[in-house]
């Protein structure tokens, strides 16, 4: 494991706000999408006799950006390794928050014709290259200023955006949802994707104020720095980058499960309404951005590796019964198990991935290595997760048995990929370029 030096006194309180406001920024963004494409983009962009087909065409946008983030991860994590952490979070933070605007004044298919998915579908790409880097830098940002003791909280903070970005992303949509729904397929979605633009320009502004890492500097300044980062992470730590891919599965595939696919399968299956269905998702998110810190807390106590392997049993054996939940009907009860699922269980597993694929990285490759294990777990199981859950659906007759299972089976693979995380953690000096 490399030890990193920090520098005397780090403004660390400011450091946690520069990274936890982009990070939230880019997610809000993010998820924006993921909620629109849920609630209206089917219909607006994708319209179809079959709405089912609408559905799945909407939903393929959202999985698009799963398989661009790993090549934006490449190509800024090389820029973060070679430039620096700080500059490459401002380059992604402008991309996404532009796209993100673009995507709001839009003409619709009705306007232009399929002329609209496509652009819709450009710009989705560009949001795929800028949060493909953006989560590595964000993450380091914290991680690499943290005292040693405190690495666990301090790399859970980031992970904080992720619930704070969908809070914000559902309200948007909620307080946009309550105009008649005429107004609103017309132009209440279109505010919240506009009216982002402020929230970067305020993130710009708070990340131009941090110094480069200490960690990073220190690189820099002994000429510790990767030539080709890439190639160094996949000839020396490829074990590490496996390890990170399959931790990241059980923590996106039933965060999108729980977080998005609930909004079509509780209003579309089930017959709840659009309000009860983000209702909960929101209450969900205010849970876990209470847990996640505490679980990042709990793992500089008892480990990383603990900390995420309790949440990730928990997941898997919350399954099925967060489904039974689902299919009584109540809306307590699925206010319930979103919030048991996303806000609870989920947390641990969240608060500790970074932090864990952190420490199985040395500097010169560090934002490179984890940003390539996050990226690529998240296109393998993240971005399909609501497009399987969706066509299992029609497939077996709306059961969801099917999906509880696929759950299930992405819990065993990240528990089998962290339990081996000892052996990965082996990595080069920092002053050489050969494994130790």
């Amino acid at each position: 494991m490399s030890v990193d030096t920090t520098q005397a006194r780090p403004p660390r309180a400011k450091v946690l706000i520069a990274s936890l406001t982009g990070s939230t920024i880019e997610w809000f963004d993010f998820f924006l999408y993921g909620t629109a494409a849920a609630l209206i983009f089917n219909k607006l962009f994708f319209p179809s006799d079959d709405p089912l087909v609408s559905l799945m065409l909407s939903y393929l946008t959202f999985s698009l950006t799963f398989f661009i983030r790993p090549l934006g991860g490449v190509v800024f994590s090389h820029i973060g390794d070679r430039i620096g952490r700080k500059k490459t979070l401002i380059i992604t933070l402008s991309l996404m928050g532009g796209a993100t605007m673009c995507i709001g004044l839009l003409p619709t298919y009705d306007s232009i014709g399929v002329l609209a998915p496509v652009l819709l579908v450009l710009l989705r790409i560009v949001q795929g290259m800028g949060i493909g880097g953006e989560w590595g830098g964000a993450l380091l940002l914290a991680y690499e200023y943290a005292p040693k003791e405190r690495r666990g909280f301090f790399g859970s903070v980031p992970q904080m955006g992720i619930t704070l970005g969908m809070l914000l992303a559902s309200l948007a949509l909620t307080l946009m949802s309550l105009l008649p729904d005429a107004q609103f397929e017309a132009w209440g979605w279109r505010v919240p994707f506009i009216g982002s633009v402020l929230l970067v320009l305020l993130g710009l502004w708070i990340r131009s104020g941090i110094d480069e890492t200490p960690s990073f500097q220190k690189a820099k300044e002994e000429g510790n720095v990767a030539k080709l980062p890439v190639v160094e992470t996949f000839r020396f730590h490829w074990r590490a980058v496996l390890v990170a891919v399959g931790a990241k599965v059980v923590e996106t595939a039933p965060f999108y499960i729980f977080g998005t696919f609930v909004v079509s399968y509780a209003t579309g299956t089930l017959s709840f309404d659009n309000t009860a269905a983000l209702n909960a998702v929101t209450a969900g998110a205010i849970v876990a951005t209470v847990c996640i810190p505490l679980a990042g807390r709990l793992s500089d106590t008892f480990g990383r590796q603990r900390v995420y392997l309790v949440g990730a049993v928990l997941l898997a054996l919350f399954a099925a019964p967060y489904f039974l939940m689902l299919g009584t009907g109540s809306v307590p009860l699925l206010v319930l198990a979103t919030v048991i699922g996303l806000g609870v269980f989920w947390a641990p597993v969240t608060a500790t991935i970074g932090t864990l694929s952190s420490e199985i990285f040395s500097t010169r490759v560090r934002y490179t290595g984890v940003t390539l294990g996050y990226q690529i777990g998240a296109a393998l199981a993240g971005g399909t997760a609501p497009l399987i859950a969706t066509w299992l659906l029609s497939r077996f007759d709306n059961s969801w048995v099917p999906i509880a299972v696929y759950l299930v089976f992405t819990a065993l693979i990240s528990i089998v990929a962290v339990s081996l995380a000892h052996r990965a953690s082996k990595v080069e000096p920092e002053s050489s370029g050969g494994p130790a």
